[in-house]
Parts: C-alpha cells; sequence; structure tokens
C-alpha cells in the first residue's frame, strides 16, 4: 500500500525545524538568530493580544525567549516549534496579567497605546491618513474584545493560524475556537460599524527596528555579542 502523501511533505519541515534546534543546541548563534527572527512578529503580535500594551508585550517576548533558550533541549517536535514558542509566551503573559492584578486595579477604560505602522513614503497623504486612520479603528476594536475572545481572534485572523493550529496553541477544542472567533468577528464589525468598508487585517505589525532591538537584546542575553 502506498503512504499518504503527506508524509513526505511534513516531514522535510519537521526534519528542517528539528536540524536548527539541534544547531541552537550546540550554541551556533547564526541558529538562535535565525529562530528569533522567524518567530519575532507572532510571538509579538500573542503577548500583546493578552497584555494590551506594546512594551510590555515586548519585554514579554524577550523573556519569552530566554526561557524557552533554555529548555530548548525539551523540545521534541511533537508540536511546531512556533506552537511550542507560542505556549511559552502566553504563559509568560498571562502570568505578568495574573501579577498585575494582584497589586493594582485595572482602570475600567484602559486606553491601550497605538503602534504606529510603517507606511510607503510613496503614498500619497491623504492615502496615508486614511490607511493610518482604518489600521487605527481595527486596533481598537480588537484590544476592546474580551480577554477570552482577543487572543482567539489575534491567533486566527491577525496572524492566520488555522483552526487547529489555534486550538493546540490555547488547548482548547477546535470548536471552542470556532465559537470565541464567531462572537469575536461579530464584536469587531458592531464596533466598526459603518466608518469602515472590508480591510486587510494587517494588524500590529513586527517589523523594522523594533524586530532588530529585540533581536539584538536576546542575543546579548544569550551571550552572543558583535
Amino acid at each position: 500500500m502506498r503512504k499518504p502523501a503527506i508524509s513526505a511533505t511534513v516531514m522535510p519541515a519537521a526534519s528542517g525545524e528539528m536540524q536548527l534546534v539541534g544547531r541552537a543546541l550546540a550554541r551556533e548563534g547564526g541558529a538562535f538568530h535565525t529562530i528569533i527572527k522567524m518567530h519575532n512578529q507572532r510571538l509579538y503580535r500573542i503577548a500583546r493580544s493578552v497584555v494590551r500594551n506594546d512594551s510590555e508585550a515586548e519585554d514579554i517576548v524577550q523573556e519569552a525567549y530566554v526561557r524557552a533558550f533554555a529548555q530548548l533541549g525539551d523540545f521534541r517536535g511533537e508540536s511546531s516549534l512556533a506552537t511550542w514558542l507560542s505556549r511559552i509566551v502566553i504563559n509568560e503573559a498571562l502570568g505578568r496579567l495574573r501579577k498585575r492584578r494582584r497589586t493594582v486595579a485595572i482602570p475600567q477604560n484602559l486606553q491601550a497605546e497605538i503602534i504606529k505602522f510603517p507606511l510607503n513614503p510613496s503614498d500619497d497623504p491623504e492615502r496615508m491618513m486614511a490607511q493610518r486612520q482604518i489600521l487605527e479603528l481595527v486596533e481598537r476594536a480588537t484590544d476592546r474584545l474580551p480577554d477570552v475572545y482577543r487572543t482567539v481572534f489575534v491567533a486566527r485572523v491577525i496572524e492566520g493560524l488555522s483552526i487547529d493550529e489555534t486550538a493546540e496553541l490555547l488547548d482548547v477544542r477546535p470548536e471552542t475556537v470556532k465559537t470565541r472567533l464567531h462572537r469575536a468577528r461579530a464584536l469587531v464589525r458592531k464596533a466598526l460599524a459603518d466608518q469602515i468598508g472590508p480591510v486587510l487585517l494587517d494588524a500590529f505589525p513586527f517589523a523594522g527596528r523594533r524586530c532588530e532591538r529585540l533581536t539584538a537584546a536576546v542575543m546579548q542575553r544569550l551571550g552572543f555579542t558583535d
């Protein structure tokens, strides 16, 4: 009997990840750098979906990387490296929230910071302003989602994970993801109302100086300096 075709396509990717992990375990600086650059954006978006604060999300991702690399030998490839790292980020972020709630009262009308999106300088000013306003509306609507819906929305819609990947990441059933996602989308649509039409949810970018800064900070903490 023929083996399913999927085995021929899945194994090289898994094998490549394990090779990259092996290089990192051998303290190869380039492997650490590659892992960080590959996962920065997803991990930052997920952290921010939990804490709703730019600088704290950055700090969470940095701490998560250091923790993950310290226990990298435990990674067995049973899930993707992205999922494994994302779980560590979520645990770190939730731990911060619990600590915050024990020490200070969270204001009812918490205003989230708005990320400044890098726009194409060649765009005309009116288009740049319209794009900025649309993205800010999407960010505000996302930030105002209840916690239980916001992380699902960010993982599934903004980060583009599948239903199964999101369920695995959050340790819930796929049916739960679908239910929460449906509710989250309805809440976002209600928040946006008729202010904007359909847009590409290219929100919460992680590129440029922010990405380079976080990568450099983690590499330095791991002992790799120029």
